[in-house]
C-alpha cells in the first residue's frame, strides 16, 4: 500500500497517474476534495481508498502492516500564504509527526520541500548543504521558511543519528507546471496563466522588471515539467537506497519572455506580450532567478534527461489544455 497525502492535488494526482500507468492501484489518497472540480484530478484512476486529512493518522495506524511508502505532498504550497501558524502546522508539525511514525513503523518517506527555501538565490541553489550550513539560507516568504525549518530539522536528526525512516527524501520542487493544476486558483503556474490570457484576449501579460540590470521579461525561473517530477518520485520508489535532500528542477533557468513565446508557439498564434507593473507585495519578495543544481540527484544515479521548456509547454498545451478533458 502506498499513501499519497495531497493525492488529489497537482503533483499528487500526477504521481497517482504515474503509478496507474504502471498498473498499480494499491494507492490511498489523503486529501480534501471540497466542492469544486478537484475530484476530477483523480477521476480517471482506480484507488484503494480516499481519506480526509483529519483521519490520516488513525488510518495509517490501523493499516501500518500494509503500508510500504508515504509520499507526503499535502501541505500549504501557496507562496502568498501569510498565516505562519497554519503554515507551521501544515508544513512542519504534521511532517514531523509523519517522519516519526514512518521511522517507528519502518515505512519509507518522501516529502515535498520547495525551491523557495533558497530565498533570493544569493547563497546559490546547493542541496549538498549540511544542517549547520542551512542557516545561511533566507527564504523570502513564510511558506518558504516553513519548508526550510523542516528541512533543517530533518538534516539535524539524520546527522545526529536520530531515528529515521528506512528511506527518506525531501524534494525541493522548483516551478512545476503541467496538467491537474487547474484547482489552484491564483497559484497555478505562470504558463497556465499565460495560456488563459492568450485564449481570452490574445496578449500575454508579464511583470516589468524592477531591476535596472534586467530588461522586462528577463526575470528567470527553473520551469520543471510535472512529468519529470513524477519520474523522479517513481525513481525513488524503485531505488530505496536513495536518501537525502534533493533539488527537483529542470536544471536550466529560462526567462519569462522565452516562456511566453513558447506558449504562443504551442497555441500557433502570433506573439503579443505586454508588460505590467507588479504589485508591491510581490516586488518585495520576488525571486528574479532560480536554477536547480541537479548534480546530487545525478550522482545518486538518476540519469533521465529533463524536458526542455519548449517541449513541456507544447505537450501541456496540445495534449491537455487544448482538449475537452485536460486531466491526466
Amino acid at each position: 500500500m502506498i499513501v499519497i497525502t495531497g493525492g488529489a492535488g497537482f503533483l499528487g494526482s500526477n504521481l497517482l497517474a504515474g503509478f496507474a500507468e504502471r498498473g498499480l492501484s494499491n494507492i490511498v489518497i489523503c486529501d480534501i476534495l471540497g466542492t469544486g472540480n478537484k475530484w476530477q484530478n483523480i477521476a480517471k484512476h482506480e484507488v484503494l481508498n480516499i481519506i480526509h486529512p483529519d483521519h490520516l493518522f488513525q488510518y495509517i495506524t490501523d493499516n501500518a502492516k500494509h503500508i510500504e511508502m508515504i509520499y507526503h505532498l499535502g501541505a500549504e504550497a501557496s507562496t502568498l500564504a501569510v498565516d505562519a501558524d497554519q503554515l507551521i502546522e501544515g508544513n512542519f508539525s504534521t511532517s514531523l509527526k509523519l517522519w516519526y511514525w514512518c521511522a517507528r513503523n519502518k515505512v519509507r518517506f518522501i516529502y515535498a520541500s520547495s525551491g523557495a527555501t533558497y530565498g533570493d538565490g544569493k547563497e546559490g541553489f546547493n542541496d549538498y548543504l549540511k544542517a549547520d550550513e542551512l542557516k545561511k539560507l533566507k527564504p523570502l516568504t513564510p511558506q518558504g521558511w516553513s519548508k526550510h525549518v523542516f528541512d533543517r530539522r530533518v538534516l539535524r536528526m539524520v546527522e545526529s543519528g536520530a531515528v529515521k525512516p528506512p528511506q527518506w527524501a525531501g524534494l525541493k520542487f522548483f516551478n512545476a507546471y503541467g496538467p491537474n493544476e487547474y484547482h489552484k486558483d491564483d497559484q497555478v503556474s505562470v504558463i497556465y496563466k499565460v495560456y488563459k490570457q492568450i485564449k481570452a484576449g490574445g496578449s500575454a501579460k508579464l511583470f516589468k522588471s524592477d531591476k535596472a540590470s534586467l530588461h522586462d521579461g528577463e526575470q528567470s525561473r527553473d520551469f520543471v515539467w510535472a512529468g519529470d517530477c513524477v519520474d523522479v518520485m517513481l525513481w525513488l520508489y524503485d531505488h530505496p537506497e536513495a536518501n537525502g535532500l534533493f533539488n527537483l528542477g529542470s536544471g536550466e533557468a529560462r526567462n519569462f519572455e522565452q516562456m511566453a513565446k513558447a506558449v504562443f508557439k504551442a497555441m500557433n498564434v502570433p506573439e503579443n506580450i505586454k508588460y505590467i507593473e507588479a504589485p508591491d507585495a510581490i516586488n518585495e519578495k520576488y525571486q528574479y532567478y532560480t536554477q536547480s543544481d541537479n548534480r546530487k540527484l545525478r550522482e545518486m544515479g538518476y540519469n533521465k534527461p529533463f524536458t526542455l521548456l519548449e517541449d513541456g509547454v507544447s505537450a501541456y498545451v496540445q495534449q491537455f489544455l487544448a482538449i475537452d478533458e485536460p486531466y491526466r
